[in-house]
């Protein structure tokens, strides 16, 4: 199966599920709040390729759904907190208003900080056996905290305006955004059970999308424009931070994107010559969906 015919037969299906898991019994704005944000649109891709590599495993995508909800909501909360005035102080998220913007930078915090508890309930959710969830609570917690996405804004924001190599912007975003991106991965490999050498090979292609993703973000924060993006284009440069059309020039930026993705799809190919019914087109399209036009 193809991704973007994987995503129009379940995106609908999941984002209900997602949606419903937020039921109003706090006596306050605060699930409007949460709502909004989750129901912002975006193309789920972390979700989508978590449920997507599981069909491509012949496993029961419906009993990916509560991780890769719970994912969502760890991916929407950081974005809610992304965007207040104390980090990037955006006002427009997949064009929208921001959450600060719409509620009050109070409700925002507390809609981030429900968002993040809510994914640890939701995880839990589904037939599988504790240890398989407890597997995943501990993936999610490693891929979400301080080691991982929340050390790698750190590191972000501890980088403006500094000149970082290379090197060092590769280590923040591979926390940043490679850590969700690799649960997506880690959390399929483990919900279908896979053997250590299939889970080594689907960390190394997340870690190879995840850069590739940051790169490709990178470039088109400097050359797509506000309309096609849905958020403030220029936003790196006027927080002062490194980016990889800056250190290595738009050219060398593409190039380096494209060999990693390279690199992913051989490796895609090294599970597919290890286990005979992976579909491999459905994660082949996924990361070939990720190349530049």
């Amino acid at each position: 199966m193809h991704f973007q015919t994987f995503t129009k037969n379940y995106k609908k299906s999941f984002e209900k599920y997602l949606t419903n898991l937020v039921q109003d019994k706090s006596q306050t704005a605060i699930e409007e709040a949460m709502r909004y944000s989750l129901e912002a649109g975006g193309k789920r891709l972390r979700p989508l390729i978590l449920i997507a590599l599981v069909n491509a495993f012949d496993k029961d995508v419906l009993q990916a759904y509560p991780a890769a909800a719970a994912l969502e909501m760890i991916h929407t909360y950081s974005l809610i907190h992304d965007d207040l005035p104390a980090m990037d102080d955006d006002d427009l998220r997949r064009g929208k208003p921001t959450s600060h913007i719409k509620f009050t930078e109070a409700t925002a915090i507390l809609a981030g900080d429900a968002l993040l508890t809510k994914a640890f309930e939701v995880v839990t959710e589904g037939e599988l056996s504790d240890k398989l969830k407890l597997a995943l609570v501990r993936e999610l917690a490693q891929a979400s905290g301080h080691e991982g996405m929340v050390g790698g804004q750190q590191a972000d924001m501890d980088g403006e305006n500094k000149d970082l190599t290379v090197e060092e912007l590769g280590s923040i975003h591979s926390r940043k955004t490679g850590m969700l991106i690799r649960f997506a991965f880690r959390a399929a490999g483990i919900l279908s059970e896979v053997d250590k050498n299939t889970l080594s090979d689907l960390d190394t292609i997340a870690d190879k999308v995840g850069i590739a993703y940051q790169i490709r973000d990178d470039i088109l924060d400097v050359s797509s424009t506000e309309e096609e993006l849905g958020k403030r284009v220029g936003a790196d440069a006027k927080h002062g931070k490194s980016t990889y059309p800056a250190l290595l020039g738009l050219e060398r930026a593409q190039e380096l994107f494209a060999e990693h993705l390279d690199e992913a799809l051989a490796l895609n190919e090294a599970i597919n010559n290890r286990i005979s019914n992976f579909d491999k087109e459905l994660l082949e399209s996924f990361i070939q969906s990720l190349k530049l036009n």
